[in-house]
């Protein structure tokens, strides 16, 4: 795994040892990247279930201005640290090792631009962090929201929490939804 482009383009990442993460590959970080690169200059990002960091550590070298790191395995913080260090970008991160839904309570911006979740695929994650976004006033309605999740995962019940659909880009076994607050 690499930093695609940017200002730390084509460094290698570390990534953690064994099956309990799934990190994006090249071809599509770079498909949800050229999707997001109007939304990095000078964003706050916030990276949920970071697993090595690799999606943070690439929106802060493709010119956010700082990014939160989430992540509660802690081979997998290991690895975050390291890589922010070796990219260089460690003093426009803020890590935080716990569940996704505590650390956003931890997270004080005046607005996030965009917040990325990549939680372990079908276990609901993606509904408690939704829920919780909604209570938080650094969500507003131009923070741009991107799940990856499983193919078969359904987002139907978006309208009823105050969401809406913005995108849908459909991989061969995932895909990425774009939602924003109404």
């Amino acid at each position: 795994m690499r930093v695609i482009a940017g200002t730390a383009r084509s460094l290698p990442l570390k990534t953690p040892a064994g099956l309990d993460t799934r990190p994006t590959t090249d071809r599509i970080k770079e498909t949800l990247f050229n999707m997001l690169q109007p939304y990095l200059c000078d964003a706050v990002f916030v990276d949920l279930f970071s697993g090595s960091g690799g999606i943070g550590i690439e929106a802060l070298s493709r010119g956010a201005r700082h990014a939160y790191f989430v992540e509660n395995d802690k081979r997998a913080l290991a690895c975050i640290v390291d890589n922010l260090q070796f990219t260089r970008f460690t003093q426009k991160a803020t890590v935080l090792r716990q569940d996704a839904v505590s650390a956003l309570y931890g997270i004080h911006e005046r607005g996030a631009d965009v917040i990325y979740m990549d939680p372990p695929y079908d276990r609901d994650y993606e509904k408690q962090i939704l829920q919780a976004l909604r209570e938080l006033p650094w969500v507003t309605s131009e923070t741009l929201i991107v799940i990856e999740a499983s193919l078969t995962c359904d987002f139907s019940y978006l309208d009823e929490m105050g969401y809406f659909l913005e995108k849908e880009k459909c991989y061969k076994t995932n895909k990425h939804v774009f939602c924003r607050r109404v």
